[in-house]
């Protein structure tokens, strides 16, 4: 079978396309999946890159879908022939977080899915939602479900309250598009003109230019009347956490997700302080979020936003393309 492998110490450059033996049917309590997508998370790309160390011919991706070729003794959920889509977690099935670290997450700690087909523990994928493409399905593992946690299971949105999404990722999408389906008001931002438009035509009531306007958070103040969002979606780390903690309104819920920015900053803590917001951390989440996220997707009839589709042999070309930024959305690979 086809799979990509990372050379140590990593780099775009450094990814091989490589045949594999074929996986071995699966034991007791596992399945065995033909992958045909998975999608690209910054996440993936700092794997990639060398930003994060892993092993020498490492397999990446963290997200995969696909269909179900084969299923072990003790497997009642799945069947041949059933789409799935995998976990970020594998052992994390519910309940509250208890993971801190990627060494259980594929394509990081183990080998993931840019690769032709696996065999894995059962628990390891979910159902697609019904209607999906498997390129569409691959959206949801981490970037899917990391908005669905910030915003339903750690923020608890409710229809009237309104929501700042930071740039045009795929984590920020999908909270712009669970925002509008739990019927919130969503502010959006970017650095350019032609992708606010584009985010406006998803639903979002205002958008800024934060180049133009450096001073956003304030901004986003003076569109919520002076009383800031309730949610704020942040995927920036340092650099921006400053600005979203001026967005927020006083006892609001920044779900702090993205590092885009770096891992260190200052900052202010008597001003979040005297906000007495919620700032939570959160890596992706549960077994059991995903499956409650797929069961609203069906029920919305919600679909991703793809960027662009790549080849898996195409790998190096659809990481360049997530480094130059200019997507919008989902980055995908189809095999």
């Amino acid at each position: 079978m086809q799979a990509i492998q990372l050379r140590e110490p990593g780099g775009i450059d450094k990814l091989d396309v490589v045949e594999l033996t074929v996986p071995s049917e699966p034991g007791p309590g596992e399945i065995k999946v033909r992958l045909h997508a998975s999608s690209l998370n910054f996440h993936d790309y700092a794997v990639v890159a060398g930003m994060i160390p892993t092993a020498d011919g490492r397999i990446p991706m963290s997200d995969g879908a696909g269909v179900v070729e084969a299923v072990g003794e003790g497997v009642s959920e799945f069947a041949v022939g059933d789409a799935v889509v995998s976990t970020f977690f594998p052992d994390w099935l519910e309940g509250e977080a208890r993971v801190g670290d990627f060494t259980t997450t594929p394509g990081d700690g183990i080998d993931g899915y840019a690769r032709e087909q696996v065999v894995a523990p059962a628990t390891s994928f979910t159902h697609q939602p019904k209607g999906y493409r498997h390129a569409e399905a691959a959206t949801l593992t981490t970037a899917g479900l990391t908005a669905w946690r910030a915003l339903v299971v750690d923020g608890g949105i409710k229809a009237g309250d309104t929501v700042l999404v930071l740039g045009t990722g795929g984590v920020s999408i999908f909270a712009l598009q669970f925002a509008k389906m739990m019927g919130a008001r969503v502010i959006a931002t970017s650095s350019s003109n032609e992708k606010l438009t584009r985010l406006r035509e998803l639903g979002a009531e205002h958008t800024i230019n934060y180049q133009e306007t450096p001073d956003w958070g304030k901004a986003v103040k003076a569109l919520t009347n002076g009383e800031g969002v309730d949610h704020v979606v942040e995927v920036g780390g340092p650099g921006t956490l400053p600005q979203s903690i001026d967005a927020v309104k006083i006892g609001g819920h920044i779900a702090l997700i993205g590092v885009l920015t770096g891992r260190e900053g200052e900052i202010p803590t008597a001003k979040l302080m005297a906000k007495q917001a919620k700032l939570q951390g959160l890596i992706v989440g549960s077994r059991r979020h995903q499956i409650e996220m797929i069961r609203a997707i069906e029920a919305s009839n919600l679909k991703p936003i793809i960027d662009r589709e790549f080849a898996l042999s195409d790998i190096a070309d659809a990481f360049r393309h997530q480094e130059s930024g200019k997507h919008f959305g989902k980055i995908c690979l189809t095999f």
